[in-house]
C-alpha cells in the first residue's frame, strides 16, 4: 500500500475526524452484530494511546438524506463505549455550532461519535460545503471505512480538501491484504465466486482471468454459464441478457473456470420445499437450483486443497435457508481446513457464511467490505482510497500548510 496512514504523521493531541464503518444491524433497539465496530477498535485505541481526540462518523442505512430515529448511530455508541470500556458521547447531529463546541471539548481519553452523516443528503452529494463543515471539526483526517471507500461522498472524499488525509489500520490491513492477492500471490491462486449474478461480477472475472491458476464458479451465478452451455435449468435465476458474455468468458477462460457437475434443487425457494440432488444435465422441469451438490463441493475442494492463496466472493447457494445451506457452508469449512494457504473473504454475504459456519477464526481475513473488495479486484480505483496522501508526497501537515 503506498498511501499514508495514521502511523506516518503526527496526531498526538490532535482532534482526529475519523471515517468508521458502523453500519451494523440493529434489533430492538440494539447491536445484534458488533463485527464492524470491532475491527474500529485499533486505529481508535492507537489514537486514544497518542491523546489524540476521535471524533467518530458513519452511516448508518438507507435514512434517504433525513433524520430518521430508526437509523439513529446511538445504539452504536453504546456498544462501541462497551468495547472501549469507556463513554462515548453522542453527538445529535454530524454538523452545526452544537457539535463543534462538542469537539473542541472533546477531553483526554475522550471519543465523540457524531449522528448518521446520512441524516444530510449532501453527504452523498459530496457536497463541498458539508464536507467543509465536516472538516472544521478535526485537524487531521483518518479514513478506516474500507466498506464506504468505493464511494465518492463528502465523509470519505469530500474532507480531504481540508485536511491531511491518511488511512487508518483496518484500511491498510484491507488493502495489504487484497492488494498482494491481485499483485503477487501465492500459488496456486484460487478465486471462488458465487452469489446470484453474473452481472455483479463480470468485471471481476475479466480482471481475474488472466491472474488465477482456478477460477470457481457456484450460487446462482453459475445457472447464468449452464444455459450459455445449453444446458435446461428450468425456473433457476438467469441473467438472459449475459449469456453471449457468458460463453465469452468460458471461452476466453479455457480450463480455468470450473463449474458445479451437481446441484441441489427444489420445487419452490422455501425451507420446506422438495429437494433432490441432480446432476447439472437433469433439473427437473419447473423446479430451481438453489445450492451445489456433494460432487460439486469435492470438486471445488480439490482445487483448493492445493491453493497458497484464496479469494471468496459469494455463496454457493441460498444459505440464508438451511436446506440450501450446505454447500456454502463446506466451501467455507474447506477454506478453514488449509494451511499455510492466505485465506481471504470478500465481505458480505460470504462473510457472513464463515461466521454461520463457525470457522471466522480460522480464515486469514475477512473483509469488511462487500462491494468496495468486489470493486477493488474489478481493478477499479476506489474514490475514498485514491484521495488520501501517498507516502512519497509530504504531507499537508507536515508542509505546515492548511487547505482549509
Amino acid at each position: 500500500m503506498n498511501n499514508k496512514t495514521v502511523n506516518d504523521i503526527d496526531i498526538a493531541n490532535k482532534r482526529v475526524l475519523v471515517r468508521v464503518d458502523l453500519n451494523v444491524p440493529l434489533e430492538n433497539g440494539t447491536v445484534s452484530d458488533d463485527t464492524r465496530i470491532r475491527a474500529a477498535l485499533p486505529t481508535i485505541q492507537l489514537l486514544l494511546e497518542h491523546n489524540s481526540k476521535p471524533i467518530l462518523c458513519s452511516h448508518l442505512g438507507r435514512p434517504k438524506g433525513k433524520p430518521n430515529p430508526k437509523y439513529s448511530l446511538k445504539p452504536v455508541a453504546e456498544r462501541l463505549g462497551q468495547l472501549l470500556d469507556r463513554p462515548v458521547q453522542m453527538a445529535p447531529d454530524c454538523i452545526g455550532p452544537v457539535v463543534e463546541d462538542m469537539a473542541r471539548k472533546i477531553p483526554r481519553g475522550g471519543v465523540l461519535l457524531l449522528e448518521n452523516l446520512r441524516f444530510h443528503a449532501e453527504e452523498e452529494a459530496n457536497d463541498p460545503e458539508f464536507a467543509k463543515a465536516l472538516a472544521s471539526l478535526a485537524e487531521v483526517y483518518v479514513n478506516d471505512a474500507f466498506g464506504s471507500a468505493h464511494r465518492a461522498h463528502a465523509s470519505t472524499a469530500g474532507v480531504t480538501a481540508y485536511l491531511p488525509a491518511v488511512a487508518g489500520l483496518l484500511m491498510e490491513k484491507e488493502l495489504n491484504f487484497l492488494g498482494q492477492a491481485l499483485a503477487a500471490p501465492a500459488r496456486p491462486f484460487v478465486v471462488v465466486l458465487g452469489g446470484a449474478k453474473v452481472s455483479d461480477k463480470i468485471g471481476v472475472i475479466h480482471n481475474l482471468l488472466g491472474r488465477v491458476d482456478s477460477l470457481l464458479i457456484g450460487g446462482g451465478m453459475a445457472n447464468t454459464f449452464f444455459k450459455a452451455q445449453g444446458k435446461a435449468v428450468e425456473e433457476s435465476l438467469v441473467e438472459n441478457d449475459k449469456l453471449e458474455e457468458a460463453r465469452t468468458l468460458m471461452s476466453n477462460a479455457g480450463s480455468k473456470l470450473i463449474l458445479p457437475v451437481d446441484v441441489v434443487v427444489a420445487d419452490r425457494m422455501d425451507a420446506e420445499a422438495q429437494k433432490r440432488t441432480v446432476n447439472v444435465d437433469a433439473v427437473p422441469a419447473g423446479w430451481r437450483i438453489l445450492d451445489i451438490g456433494p460432487d460439486s463441493v469435492k470438486r471445488f475442494t480439490e482445487y483448493l486443497r492445493t491453493a497458497r492463496t484464496v479469494v471468496w466472493n459469494g455463496p454457493m447457494g441460498v444459505f440464508e435457508l438451511e436446506p440450501f445451506a450446505t454447500g456454502t457452508f463446506a466451501i467455507a469449512r474447506a477454506l478453514a481446513d488449509l494451511s499455510g494457504a492466505t485465506t481471504i473473504i470478500g465481505g458480505g454475504d460470504s462473510a457472513s457464511a464463515v461466521e454461520r459456519a463457525g470457522v471466522a477464526d480460522r480464515v486469514t481475513h475477512i473483509s469488511t467490505g462487500g462491494g468496495a473488495s468486489l470493486e477493488f479486484l474489478e481493478g477499479k480505483e476506489l474514490p475514498g482510497v485514491a484521495v488520501l496522501e501517498d507516502r512519497h508526497i509530504s504531507s499537508v501537515m507536515e508542509r505546515g500548510t492548511h487547505a482549509g
